[in-house]
């Protein structure tokens, strides 16, 4: 039997998608990436914004075709638009054989095989969360993601996870351990650490934040080069954190902390727990205690009722903060969420300027980081080579998979994916940095 597999949505999705693979490999399934080889069909679906959940629907539809005309014999919906519109699916796309929610990743052999046999399967809920000790890694080989706790306490209002993924539940450390492990001995060299949120780890298990004590056990697995770090609340960043950042040298100097805006009056009514004062401070001390920290943050504009002084606000702190990387999002109004029902929604085409106004701005920014970059020596892991071009695809610390920049490097010798080396910046294009193998 071949499965086709799609993964749609975060890397925390990817997660639960490389657990699902390696338990159905282990049972003997094999993978293809053509429907025309499919046997079953599996969709990891994802629902936080509109654009995702639109997505979601569309490919389950474009597969759904394929089961009509007789093309698979199976389609599976798992992940968090299973989690919630399981009903839906299963009344309007008949189609589909087996709807699993998002604590279900480890019934997905059991569901594959009842399908075959003519049963549908339907199971839902809240359960612990799990680490992926069979996980098939699709990443490349040389890095990982390692998510280390499930759901989210925040409630912020524009936000669906909590009541699709439920309630803050940290992954247990000795099976995070275990689970690095196992990554590196298959020849991970970057982990990089997520959640809805990172920095609260453990304080459901242990009844404190055991973040840096989790980084530090980590750093002690041999092998493993970098570790990143994604997600971490702002206000919640904790000195501990910062020192031992500090302290461990397998730890990129690279924070990801969403904000999602800088007016006091739209964070409050957005449920977040920060102010644009507070914000300064966490910055400014993070650039005076890790003087080459790489910070990236997101945002969202047009939120309900963000006046033009809002977005003033915003403008003018993106401008004088200066972040390395950033991205914005224009809001999305979902349904059950309290945001949706605020009055004074933005109209899309103000919400879509403003988002455009924001991207030119840190255009700028980001450009003249990256020029400012020339002449310095960094060490980068080879993710690829284009031979057109001759050259080497890298990254820095200063770049997550998929969501950063490259550099683009030339070498007299022949070097590996995954192999890190030590490169001198010799200019920029863009957001993008160019260099030589020192």
């Amino acid at each position: 039997m071949k499965i086709l597999f799609t993964s749609l949505g975060c890397d925390k999705n990817l997660v639960d998608t490389e657990v699902m693979l390696g338990e159905l490999a282990e049972e003997g399934y094999f993978f293809t990436d053509e429907e025309a080889e499919a046997d079953i069909v599996i969709i990891n679906t994802c629902c936080f914004i509109r654009d995702a959940k639109e997505e979601s629907i569309e490919t389950i539809l474009e597969m759904a075709e394929l089961k009509k005309a007789g093309q698979i014999r199976a389609l599976l919906v798992t992940g968090c638009l299973a989690e919630r519109y399981r009903e839906e699916i299963q009344k309007e796309i008949p189609e589909v054989d087996a709807v699993l929610g998002v604590t279900d990743i480890h019934s997905i052999v059991q569901a594959v095989e009842e399908t075959l046999n003519g049963k549908a399967r339907n199971h839902v809920g809240e359960g612990a969360p799990s680490s992926g000790k069979k996980r098939l890694v699709t990443t490349g080989g040389h890095y990982a993601y390692l998510k280390i706790a499930e759901g989210c306490d925040k409630h912020c209002t524009y936000c669906i996870i909590p009541k699709i993924r439920g309630s803050y539940r940290s992954v247990p450390m000795e099976s995070l351990l275990e689970e690095a492990r196992l990554l590196v001995e298959e020849g991970v060299r970057e982990l990089i650490l997520v959640a809805q949120e990172t920095t609260l780890y453990g304080l459901d298990l242990y009844g404190k934040k055991m973040l840096p004590a989790l980084l530090e056990k980590l750093c002690r697995i041999e092998d493993l080069h970098w570790i990143r770090l994604l997600y971490c609340y702002p206000e919640e960043i904790t000195e501990e954190l910062i020192e031992v950042i500090k302290r461990e040298p397998k730890i990129c100097h690279y924070l990801d902390i969403p904000i999602q805006h800088a007016s006091d009056s739209v964070l409050k009514r957005m449920g977040r727990h920060t102010t644009e004062e507070d914000l300064r401070q966490i910055v400014a001390k993070l650039r005076t205690e890790i003087q080459d920290i790489c910070l990236r943050t997101t945002l969202i504009s047009g939120f309900p009722g963000e006046c033009e002084e809002d977005f003033e606000k915003l403008y003018r702190f993106v401008n004088e903060m200066e972040f390395d990387r950033l991205g914005v999002f224009a809001y999305s109004a979902e349904e059950d969420t309290p945001a949706a029902l605020m009055p004074d929604q933005i109209p899309e085409e103000i919400k879509e300027k403003r988002r455009d106004e924001l991207m030119e701005l840190q255009q700028e920014i980001a450009f003249e980081k990256a020029a400012e970059k020339e002449g310095k020596l960094l060490e980068a892991v080879v993710e690829g080579y284009l031979p057109k071009e001759g050259v080497y695809v890298a990254r820095t610390y200063m770049d997550a998979p998929n969501v950063d920049g490259y550099l683009f490097l030339t070498s007299d010798r022949e070097l590996a994916s995954g192999q890190f080396v030590t490169a001198r910046v010799t200019g920029s294009s863009g957001y993008d940095l160019m260099g030589g193998e020192q």
